[in-house]
């Protein structure tokens, strides 16, 4: 088979040189066709690669996959048949696909296969089970901690040693292009001496990189660290959506509940961590060194550009961060690890995110938080406006993409407008 990492091969279908989906990257997710329901896709340039007709014509064949995996509302079956399957697919689909290979015919099928991006609807990828969100950026968790805190005293003193997680809401993990209604609940206002029920005030985006368990461990039974990765199926783009005013009331003694549980938004398509093999690089040196079963040795963090856009209703586009998913203090094994090492057990399709992730200078901050510095440093606007947080009619979009000489994988955008709260029905 085809490496489908060769950055030598070229597609017969129509790639643009900055296309976030070239065919090195070969993702996978859900898309609903307008004469068919939802079943399990790839992408290449602006087309979707409809996976259940490549398999009704026989492409998959050899691989003995029941239709049905692929005629599918999630891609947790698909997950399911395990990495070596799911791999030998991606490498059938490059040689589909590749202007070199002769092996097939399949140009004579393209109109069958391969659909115009805008003639289809991209769903929720995975049915979440489960989600965990971490806090595992230095950076992030240091301005936070000067913020809400001590600015001597940043980090707590478990934050070196373990990274930091909670159990978030997969009900309200949503695919980019789904509005996000303002949230409301309960906040304590400057100066007030109780607290008030309103719409948030401080709703802000979180930049982070989400993963999908692509494989199960027992109830009872640590992953070690050294074999976390084979957990993973593959990344997309993550907004933790947060509300700071509701969050800032509620957050002691316990920990996020109604200041984030409202919404999450997701990118559509998973790319591999085989795709993403060419931008492998060290994490940053941890001190003090962590204890036996958090050690990793190699490199397991990512260089993939991070920018944030927010557009207004009259369509005005500000960038307001730019960051990387490199900079991460605590990696994807050491969460997977944390996670797991009380006996855990993970399921094919539960999600973790990265927590926010900022770098090191204020343009690279991943939150409106960070960025406005708690509104003290409002952000100008292309029409005059000004953002220290998110104002109804907004739309935050996330995009990231990796790249080396000409080869660029990228993982599209995760979008979200914001909506007027819906308050007028409760007494």
């Amino acid at each position: 088979m085809n490496n489908p990492n060769d950055p030598e091969i070229t597609s017969w279908l129509p790639v643009g040189p900055d296309s976030d989906f070239p065919i090195q990257n070969i993702p996978f997710g859900i898309v609903k066709t307008k004469n068919g329901g939802p079943r399990v896709a790839s992408r290449i340039g602006n087309f979707a690669i409809d996976l259940l007709r490549v398999s009704e014509l026989g492409f998959f064949s050899d691989f003995d996959i029941p239709k049905k995996v692929f005629d599918n509302l999630y891609l947790n079956d698909f997950i399911s048949l395990g990495q070596e399957t799911t791999r030998n697919i991606r490498a059938r689909i490059s040689e589909l696909f590749s202007e070199q290979s002769k092996k097939w015919n399949s140009r004579e099928m393209s109109a069958h296969i391969a659909i115009p991006i805008d003639e289809v609807e991209v769903l929720l990828p995975v049915r979440v089970g489960d989600y965990t969100d971490f806090y595992s950026s230095i950076e992030h968790a240091t301005n936070v901690g000067s913020l809400f805190r001590d600015p001597e005293n940043a980090l707590l003193p478990n934050w070196r040693h373990l990274p930091v997680g909670y159990h978030g809401r997969a009900s309200s993990i949503v695919v980019s292009g789904t509005d996000i209604i303002r949230p409301a609940g309960q906040t304590m206002p400057a100066g007030a001496d109780k607290p008030q029920y309103s719409p948030t005030k401080l709703l802000d985006f979180e930049l982070e990189i989400g993963f999908v368990v692509g494989k199960e461990n027992g109830l009872g039974h640590p992953v070690p660290v050294s074999q976390a990765e084979d957990y993973i199926f593959g990344l997309c783009l993550f907004n933790d959506w947060s509300a700071r005013d509701i969050q800032k009331w509620e957050y002691v003694p316990l920990g996020p509940f109604l200041g984030k549980n409202f919404a999450s938004t997701v990118s559509p398509w998973i790319v591999t961590l085989d795709a993403l093999a060419t931008f492998r690089v060290e994490g940053p040196v941890q001190e003090p060194e962590v204890l036996p079963y958090l050690k990793t040795n190699g490199k397991h963090n990512f260089d993939i550009h991070l920018e944030v856009e927010i557009e207004t209703l009259n369509g005005h586009v500000q960038s307001v961060c730019q960051s990387n998913f490199k900079y991460m203090y605590w990696n994807m094994a050491q969460q997977i690890a944390h996670h797991t090492v009380n006996g855990c057990n993970l399921r094919v399709g539960d999600m973790g995110a990265s927590g926010t992730i900022s770098g090191p200078k204020p343009g690279s901050f991943g939150s409106m938080l960070e960025i406005s510095w708690r509104g003290t440093k409002p952000v100008d606007m292309p029409d005059g406006s000004q953002r220290k947080f998110i104002n109804d009619g907004d739309s935050v979009v996330l995009k990231g993409f990796a790249k080396s000489g000409d080869l660029r994988i990228g993982f599209g955008e995760a979008r979200g407008k914001i909506l007027p709260a819906l308050t007028n029905n409760l007494s």
